[in-house]
């Protein structure tokens, strides 16, 4: 599906009479992000993933596709194609970004929203600043691990940042890195220059003002995004804080059975 400059890859997964839940993955991500969450969601929801711009397989035309705010309008406006009025909403880290964007730009388009490991963006110009430097040195080496091994070499060291815990000793961590493995590294580049938490609209004041059921989820060793999360929960009464065992950045991968019993019990 097509949105004048995007050529969206997607996939359902379950039956289209159940109610449907719409997948935002994270930074690296690809529509296999949810795959093994999914597999256990199938008999009471209709599932769809999305690739967004600069991950799989989905195509655009132009640098600006990657902005989150041309994003957010072209997944309505895919949503409009595919004649989904209404939808539960899930985005994990950049994918809950986004999905916080849609929530508090399209509340009418979403029942009700969970966002794992997610943040309104930075409030202050110095932060973002600060913030866009980093992302763009991170971005200058993606777009030069052209080759597999280093682009490997990448992944393993994105890895080892407190956010993610132990990720790396768990069983499925070889799994994930062989699907974040199918991106490209230069269009992963152009995503994280251009929808970057630097670059993105800050959403703190809006988030005061949301109407819409959200649930955040956390995982107990991201410290980092527990306090973000903390601060989430006290800005607005329409948000439920969880704060999840044995995980940390990544919880439906760390903790997949929790994240589904927190799924089923809020949706």
């Amino acid at each position: 599906m097509s949105f004048h400059k995007y050529i969206f890859h997607y996939r359902f997964s379950g039956k289209s009479d159940k109610p449907l839940i719409l997948f935002l993955h994270g930074f690296m991500g690809n529509i296999h992000e949810f795959d093994e969450a999914i597999s256990l969601l199938t008999d009471e929801f209709y599932c769809l993933n999305i690739d967004l711009p600069g991950h799989g397989k989905t195509k655009i035309l132009d640098d600006d596709c990657y902005k989150m705010p041309k994003i957010a309008d072209a997944l309505i406006n895919l949503l409009n194609e595919l004649q989904i009025e209404r939808c539960f909403l899930i985005g994990y880290s950049m994918g809950g970004r986004l999905a916080l964007y849609l929530t508090l730009k399209f509340p009418q388009r979403f029942h009700k929203i969970i966002l794992e490991s997610a943040s309104p963006g930075l409030i202050t110009d110095r932060e973002r600043l600060e913030r866009v430097k980093r992302d763009e040195q991170i971005a200058r080496k993606l777009a030069r691990s052209v080759e597999k091994d280093d682009f490997r070499k990448f992944l393993d060291n994105w890895y080892n940042q407190q956010i993610f815990g132990n990720i790396k000793n768990h069983p499925h961590f070889e799994q994930m890195i062989e699907n974040r493995l199918q991106n490209n590294p230069k269009k992963l580049a152009k995503s994280l220059q251009l929808m970057g938490t630097g670059v993105q609209p800050s959403l703190w004041d809006k988030l005061k003002e949301n109407k819409k059921p959200i649930l955040l989820l956390v995982g107990e060793n991201d410290s980092k995004f527990v306090e973000i999360n903390r601060k989430m929960f006290a800005v607005n009464q329409l948000c439920k804080l969880k704060i999840i065992k044995k995980a940390a950045h990544n919880i439906h991968l760390e903790n997949t059975f929790i994240f589904i019993e927190n799924i089923r019990n809020f949706f």
